[in-house]
């Protein structure tokens, strides 16, 4: 599956590359392009959030209202989304397609050669025993990369070989060699640059949908204060325990995706880590915009 979304990607990578002529440039343009795909998504799931704010505040009446029978908390609960016309899963579609996206991209840019080229497999293994044959390192996770490294070396030792052009990918953007992996090039701080500017940009994102929130977690607050005082009466505490594993499980959730991307940034080619950069600032903006403009049902 991952494959074949990294062939399709690939498709609308190359078409966009072979109008500029940079990778770097490209890539920057393919993940807007991507980003302006998703577009009706993020729109349906920005008003999924809104909508489930809401939710929020009656579901912890609900808590309050009904803390000693659990069995008729969760059938008003389930009454509350048929109510309301959600899913208790409605953000898992959203996180499915953010895993496939990153699984497949990271594809592509492992093979550029194979999904964005379209080399035969054949072909490109013939040029590396080829490079190996001459005593060039290749590594077995990337050799495609070390290849497209080499295209100037195979094209001194076989000029008459035309094929060769289709091996080439100009990969200098801004000073940077989008084809160098952190974890092989340890000494070179350029390296650093761009997964750097992904954390910062990370941080920046999750502290806008933190502040975001503050605000709906004040009313949910108010809602709570007003019922604690109509349960005064009661001896027993309301077991709020439910809703702190949810809001420590959304927690977890929302670390868990940076830190993976940051993990992989770290042994994969700087074009990924360029793709999630950019994917991170146009988010940023698009939520930004997206909360001003979709107001609560």
């Amino acid at each position: 599956m991952f494959e074949f979304f990294a062939s399709l990607f690939g498709y609308v990578l190359n078409f966009i590359y072979q109008l500029v002529n940079n990778y770097g440039l490209a890539m920057i343009l393919f993940t807007l392009v991507i980003k302006l795909a998703m577009l009706p998504l993020s729109i349906k799931q920005q008003r999924m959030l809104k909508k489930n704010s809401k939710m929020q505040e009656k579901m912890k009446v609900l808590q309050f209202k009904y803390k000693n029978d659990p069995e008729k908390l969760n059938q008003e609960m389930m009454n509350l989304y048929k109510t309301e016309n959600m899913s208790p899963f409605s953000g898992c579609l959203s996180t499915i397609l953010q895993f496939i996206l990153l699984i497949s991209i990271f594809y592509m840019v492992r093979s550029p050669l194979t999904f964005m080229k379209k080399v035969d497999t054949n072909t490109i293994n013939s040029y590396v025993e080829q490079i190996k044959q001459e005593g060039k390192s290749v590594s077995a996770a990337y050799p495609e990369i070390d290849l497209i490294r080499e295209v100037d070396y195979l094209k001194e030792k076989n000029p008459e070989d035309n094929q060769i052009d289709k091996l080439g990918i100009n990969m200098e953007f801004l000073g940077l060699d989008l084809s160098k992996i952190p974890q092989q090039n340890l000494a070179d701080w350029t390296v650093y640059i761009i997964p750097v500017l992904y954390i910062l940009s990370t941080f920046v994102s999750m502290k806008i949908t933190t502040s975001m929130q503050t605000g709906k977690k004040k009313k949910e607050q108010e809602v709570i204060d007003i019922t604690e005082k109509k349960e005064e009466d009661s001896e027993e505490k309301p077991a709020e325990g439910e809703f702190d594993a949810m809001a420590q499980t959304n927690k977890m959730m929302s670390w868990m995706m940076p830190i993976m991307s940051v993990s992989i940034s770290l042994v994969a080619p700087l074009g990924l880590a360029l793709y999630w950069l950019v994917n991170n600032l146009a988010m940023i903006i698009e939520r930004l915009v997206l909360n001003k403009l979709i107001k609560e049902d």
